[in-house]
């Protein structure tokens, strides 16, 4: 990667490994969840609309808490910002060790919760200040590669933590230490971004987010539907399989497979955009990916179980990837890429974050997780639907 970076900044390399270390921590408060359900719903009595809950939750601060991500970053800066935000995942990952009652592990889960929102609202602007104009759509790649290999891991690991460990409790506080890797591995481009400012001071004002953009709304459009979609199956994908008799570890397995799929897509396809001008092209291929994939868990979920999971991780890895690309694409500048995330993940995230108890209710009300996939197919039409608008030389956020 070539530099035109300040003086004052770290090696591109050594801001790139940050970023990555940063990044694998904004889903596993989510994906360490839904193969360990069993054992968390009968030690602790909870329904299927509660347990989706325990998705839902760090979705709903990740759309709540968004906008106020640029306050912060205004008056602490962008980078010491993230710092903060991966430590509270670190403090929110760590209650969970004490996770034997109800309170813990839903505070340690909104804890999370804010933290994800944080950073995940930040790093799009802050990728767009630091790297190279043309490696973005590389430096996105990695970032999305970092946040599903951490989901992934989470998801595969879960239930031999458990085993090793001794408890779930355990299981899922023992990402906490993921989480300090992170802080650790941070704090290079902390002093190195202070420092910058330090010397080229400017009066940053918290912008207003550009609610009356059609752009920045169809941006929003766009994640919405595909954030359902993502949080929706990462929260029932496993349990729908224990429920067919599968062994929780095979379940989460499973999960992993989604998850790995999304490693592969989730790093090709903004590396893709370097060459591909009209995004259409690449958000429609990863939209049928994903019909394709629901379809199946919807009609013929006991055919070809891996096989759906790895063509909808693929479809749904590449979506939410390109969305990151959008922030960057429909921004003209860092601050205005901030401005477009921290309203398209408000919208986005606040209503995602409905998704995983609403299937999880539908769950309860039919008996069968039949009904889950049939919505979330036909949901899938919506995302092909907003994926076709998202053309060429939309007006930009200023």
């Amino acid at each position: 990667m070539s530099s035109r970076r300040s003086p004052h900044l770290p090696p591109v390399w050594l801001m790139a490994l940050a970023l990555v270390a940063v990044a694998a921590n904004l889903r596993t408060a989510m994906a360490s969840v839904p193969p360990l359900t069993e054992s968390i719903a009968h030690d602790l009595g909870l329904s299927n609309t509660a347990l989706g809950a325990l998705t839902t939750l760090p979705v709903l601060c990740m759309g709540l808490f968004a906008p106020f991500a640029q306050r912060i970053a205004a008056r602490l800066g962008a980078a010491a910002s993230i710092e903060l935000s991966i430590a509270a995942v670190a403090v929110g990952l760590a209650l969970r060790f004490a996770g034997g009652a109800t309170w813990p592990l839903y505070a340690g889960t909104f804890v999370a919760g804010v933290g994800i929102a944080i950073g995940g609202t930040l790093l799009p602007g802050l990728v767009k200040e630091l790297f190279p104009p043309e490696r973005a759509g590389l430096v996105t790649g990695l970032y999305m590669l970092a946040m599903m290999g951490g989901a992934g891991a989470s998801s595969a690991l879960s239930v031999p933590l458990q085993g090793w460990l001794g408890s779930w409790q355990a299981a899922l506080g023992s990402w906490s230490g993921l989480a300090l890797v992170g802080v650790l591995a941070w704090v290079p481009v902390l002093t190195g971004h202070a420092r910058h400012r330090a010397a080229n001071p400017s009066v940053v004002a918290p912008a207003r987010l550009p609610w009356r953009h059609a752009t920045a709304w169809l941006v929003a459009g766009y994640l919405s539907v595909q954030s359902v979609e993502f949080y929706s199956t990462l929260a029932w994908l496993a349990p729908s399989y224990t429920t067919r008799g599968w062994d929780p570890t095979h379940a989460g397995y499973l999960l992993s497979v989604f998850t790995a799929a999304q490693l592969v897509s989730g790093l090709a396809a903004p590396a893709l955009t370097d060459k591909i001008s009209d995004r259409r092209v690449l958000l429609l291929s990863a939209s049928v990916l994903g019909l394709f994939g629901q379809a199946g868990l919807w009609l013929a979920p006991a055919v070809a179980p891996w096989a759906w999971a790895t063509v909808l991780g693929l479809g749904q890895g590449a979506a939410f990837a390109l969305g990151l690309v959008l922030m960057v694409d429909y921004a003209g500048s860092p601050a205005a890429s901030g401005r477009l995330a921290g309203m398209a993940f408000f919208v986005s995230y606040t209503i995602a974050s409905f998704g995983p108890a609403t299937m999880g209710a539908i769950r309860d009300l039919s008996g069968s997780f039949t009904a889950v996939w049939g919505t979330l197919t036909i949901l899938m039409l919506g995302q092909l639907a907003l994926a076709s608008l998202l053309r060429p030389r939309l007006r930009k956020v200023a």
